[in-house]
């Protein structure tokens, strides 16, 4: 007997629409980044790209647990000597509320070329209007 494995061609991708109102953020990054793995699937392959499409709105209103938001620090570096820049949640959710959720889910994929493609099928939007509706994209309800 031989084992099968998937190929590209044998995977048909969905496209999955998440709202991410009120939803707490490792709970959501953890279940996306599943799917953008292809974790869900019978058929997944853990050398290949058998995830999902998912389309993110209403990221600027995603719930965090206890006192996060002030503390919470997102740091950042130019590669200059004395380049490091922070941020707490609080003010990236002011200017730039989808880094929130795509650095959530970042840290959760991959850290490897395969791990960087599944993450090009992650698409995030701070408000409710998305321009994917051609994708005819299914919701997807959380537990």
């Amino acid at each position: 007997m031989r084992t099968w494995t998937v190929r590209p061609g044998d995977i048909e991708r969905k496209w999955h629409i998440i709202d991410a109102e009120g939803v707490i953020l490792g709970r959501l990054a953890s279940e996306v980044a599943k799917i953008l793995r292809g974790k869900h699937r019978p058929e997944f392959t853990p050398h290949a790209d058998c995830g999902d499409h998912v389309i993110i709105i209403n990221a600027e209103k995603i719930a965090v647990t206890g006192a996060k938001e002030m503390q919470k620090t997102y740091y950042r570096h130019s590669q200059f000597p004395g380049g490091i820049k922070s941020i707490t949640l609080e003010k990236q959710r002011e200017r730039f509320p989808e880094r929130i959720l795509e650095l959530a889910i970042k840290g959760m994929m991959p850290k490897n070329p395969l791990g960087r493609a599944m993450f090009k099928k992650l698409k995030v939007y701070a408000g409710s209007e998305h321009p994917h509706a051609a994708q005819q994209p299914q919701e997807l309800k959380l537990n």
